[in-house]
C-alpha cells in the first residue's frame, strides 16, 4: 500500500479523559460523575491519567510511536473556568504543550470542545454559542500562529443523544425537544468557531461527526426506509448542515411530527451560519447500525444488530472494516471538495500486561491493520483522506463507562499512572514508518 505524501498518521486524546483536575475550573461532568450511579465503578476524571502534570512524558511516547500528528483537546473549563474569562495560566500550559509538540515534529490537531463545558453553561440554551465563541477567540489568539487543523466540536450527535436525550453522559438531561435544539445550539458553535479561526491566516476548521453507516437488516422496503431514517437520525442531521443545503427535509418533517411542533429554535440565518465553514470533514467511525422497522415510540425504526456470528470488540461493537472504507467512499463522492480525516477509530479490548510485563493486544493489531487497509482501499477508489488517527493514544477514562475499557494504543495503569507502550503500539510505529505498510505479525490472522 501507498499513502500520499503528507499523509497524518496519529492518535487522539481528550481533555477530561486524561488531564485530571489540577487547576481547572468544574466543568459539567464533575456534576454529574456526582451523581449516583452515573459512572460506571464510581469514577471521575480527577486524576485519569495525571497528563496535566506528566505532558512532557506523554509528548515522548507520541515521539516514540513515531507519530506524525496528535489530536487533542484544550479543556474549555480549564481555559474558562467560570465560562466567560480565560485563565492565561490555562493558555500558558497548552501554549508549551503544543511548542513541544512541534519541536518533536509532530501536527497538532486541536479539539476545542471535547464535552468538558464549564458546568455554568448548557447547550440548551442559545447563550452558550456566544460562550463558546468567546472561549474560541481565546484559545485562537494564542495558538493559531502555529497550529492548522483545528476541530470545533467532536460529535454533536452524541452530545445531543447521551447528553441531553437520554441523560447518560453530562449534563444528564433527558428530554427529546432539548436533545433536538441542543444539537442545533452546538453546530451554531461550530460555525460561530469556524468564523473565528478563519480571521488567522492559515487554520483550517472542521467537526468531528460520529458517523454510523445504516444498513437495513433485510431486503424488505420497511427494513430500508428504516435504514434510512436512521441515516437521518444519526448522519444526515448534521453532515447536510454543515456540508450541504441546510437541514434535510425528511427530518425536520420527522422532528415536528415527534415533537408535535416546530422548530422554531432554528431561526432565519442560522443555517447559513452553520454551512459552508468546513475546511475539512472529521470522520469518528467505530462501528455500523443494523436497523429493522418499528412502531414509532418516536422513531419507526430499531437497532437489531449483525446476524451470524461477527468479530467484536471487547465492549460487543461489531468490527467491520469494510464499512468504513464505503463510509469514505461515499463521503467524497456526496461532498466532493471536502477533505476528510479520520479523526477516531479504534476499539475496546481489555488486554493487560503478562507476566512478561508486555501488553500482547494482538486484535488490537488486526483492527488497525484492516482498518488502515480500508482507508488505503478508499483512497483508492477516490476519497480524499489527509490522515488516520487512532482513538486513542493511551487507556483513558471513558466517561459514563468509566475506567473499564481500554481503548489505547499505551497501557495505563490508574494506581500509579505508569505507561507501558502495547504491541499494537509497536505495529503502529512499524506500520508508520513504513508508510502504512508493516510486515506480517504472527498470530494476528482474526480477531479470535
Amino acid at each position: 500500500m501507498s499513502f500520499p505524501d503528507g499523509f497524518l498518521w496519529g492518535a487522539g486524546t481528550s481533555a477530561y479523559q486524561i488531564e485530571g483536575h489540577h487547576g481547572r475550573g468544574e466543568s459539567v461532568w464533575e456534576v454529574f460523575c456526582r451523581r449516583p450511579g452515573a459512572v460506571e465503578g464510581g469514577g471521575d476524571g480527577s486524576r485519569a491519567c495525571d497528563s496535566f502534570l506528566r505532558w512532557r512524558e506523554d509528548v515522548e511516547l507520541v515521539k516514540e510511536l513515531g507519530l506524525s500528528a496528535y489530536r487533542f483537546s484544550t479543556g474549555w473549563s480549564r481555559v474558562m473556568p467560570d465560562g466567560a474569562h480565560a485563565d492565561p495560566e490555562a493558555l500558558d500550559h497548552y501554549e508549551r504543550f503544543t511548542d513541544a509538540l512541534l519541536e518533536a515534529g509532530v501536527e497538532p490537531v486541536l479539539t476545542l470542545n471535547h464535552w468538558d463545558m464549564p458546568s455554568s453553561l448548557t447547550w440548551a440554551e442559545r447563550s452558550s454559542v456566544n460562550a463558546f465563541t468567546a472561549y474560541a477567540q481565546a484559545v485562537a489568539d494564542r495558538l493559531a500562529d502555529r497550529v492548522t487543523w483545528w476541530i470545533t466540536q467532536n460529535e454533536p450527535w452524541i452530545i445531543a443523544l447521551l447528553g441531553y436525550q437520554l441523560g447518560l453522559h453530562a449534563p444528564g438531561v433527558a428530554d427529546l425537544g432539548t436533545a433536538v435544539k441542543a444539537g442545533h445550539h452546538v453546530l451554531l458553535g461550530h460555525g460561530a468557531a469556524a468564523d473565528v479561526l478563519h480571521a488567522h491566516a492559515g487554520t483550517r476548521a472542521g467537526c468531528a461527526l460520529s458517523l454510523f453507516p445504516c444498513d437495513p437488516a433485510t431486503g424488505s422496503q420497511a427494513d430500508r426506509a428504516a435504514a434510512r431514517g436512521s441515516d437521518g437520525y444519526v448522519n444526515r442531521w448534521y453532515l447536510d448542515p454543515l456540508l450541504g443545503d441546510g437541514y434535510p427535509a425528511d427530518m425536520r418533517e420527522h422532528w415536528e411530527r415527534a415533537l408535535g411542533h416546530g422548530l422554531d429554535f432554528i431561526q432565519d440565518g442560522d443555517e447559513a451560519a452553520i454551512g459552508g465553514r468546513s475546511d475539512f470533514l472529521g470522520v469518528n467511525y467505530y462501528t455500523r447500525r443494523v436497523m429493522a422497522a418499528a412502531p414509532p415510540d418516536p422513531f419507526p425504526w430499531k437497532v437489531v444488530g449483525p446476524s451470524g456470528d461477527v468479530a467484536r470488540t471487547d465492549e460487543g461493537w461489531e468490527i467491520n472494516p469494510g464499512a468504513l472504507r464505503d463510509l469514505l467512499a461515499g463521503l467524497s463522492g456526496r461532498f466532493p471538495g471536502t477533505p476528510l480525516m479520520i479523526t477516531e477509530n479504534g476499539g475496546v479490548f481489555g488486554d493487560t500486561p503478562a507476566h512478561d510485563g508486555r501488553v500482547h493486544d494482538t486484535r488490537r493489531i488486526a483492527y488497525l491493520r484492516d482498518h488502515v487497509a480500508a482507508v488505503q482501499e478508499a483512497l483508492d477508489a477516490g476519497a480524499d483522506v489527509r490522515g488516520y488517527l487512532h482513538w486513542s493514544l493511551m487507556d483513558n477514562f471513558e466517561w459514563a463507562l468509566g475506567y473499564r475499557p481500554r481503548f489505547g494504543l499505551v497501557h495505563v495503569d490508574y494506581a500509579t499512572g505508569a505507561r507501558t507502550v502495547k504491541d499494537s503500539g509497536r505495529y503502529y510505529a512499524r506500520l508508520i514508518a513504513g508508510g502504512g505498510t508493516a510486515p506480517a505479525l504472527p498470530r494476528i490472522e482474526a480477531y479470535g
